[in-house]
């Protein structure tokens, strides 16, 4: 039986949310995204899905560095030092994604989807991640820089939503943390 798809987003994103839904729903965490150069389409992903109010808490789609200070309380400093698409900011957007919904874990995009606004040390296609997560240590910076190349706009803004999503799943391998 084939299931009906009433979605405009490509199946293979639509496909990874509804795991990532599924899989933080089991694990009984709650989710949140601070987006910029996707522009909500991961937490538009994960709305497709039925139920996702079950563990998606929110979005915070800060586009503009003015968007990215008022609402995620990223550092002037660290935007004037790093730039907008650096661990740095990415990281300050998921602590502060973190900081202001109930989730147990928050993922944050910034990037060059293009076609312009490139440079020579962040072409199109440069992509920064970061994961936070409550409770966690706040000097472990998880954070991932990905170079897709220039896929245009919309290749970019793909590969980037899939990738922000696989790092909402919950890792098989987490140590379990033991009470002291």
């Amino acid at each position: 039986m084939t299931e009906h798809r009433d979605t405009i987003l490509p199946d293979r994103l639509v496909d990874l949310a509804r795991r990532v839904v599924e899989a933080n729903r089991a694990a009984g965490r709650s989710i949140a995204t601070a987006e910029s150069c996707t522009g909500g389409l991961v937490a538009a992903a994960l709305t497709e899905i039925p139920g996702s109010s079950d563990v998606f808490d929110g979005a915070f789609v800060t586009y503009s560095n003015d968007a990215k200070t008022a609402l995620l309380k990223v550092s002037g400093d660290v935007l004037e030092t790093f730039g907008a698409v650096s661990v740095a900011t990415a990281w300050q957007m998921a602590q502060g994604a973190l900081a202001r919904t109930d989730s147990d874990v928050a993922v944050a995009i910034t990037g060059v989807a293009g076609p312009g606004g490139g440079s020579e040390t962040k072409p199109v296609g440069t992509v920064v991640f970061a994961r936070a997560e409550r409770g966690g240590d706040p000097d472990k910076v998880v954070a991932d820089t990905r170079q897709f190349g220039d896929l245009g706009r919309g290749g970019v803004r793909l590969q980037a939503a899939l990738c922000a999503l696989e790092l909402l799943m919950p890792e098989a391998d987490e140590p379990v943390e033991e009470s002291p």
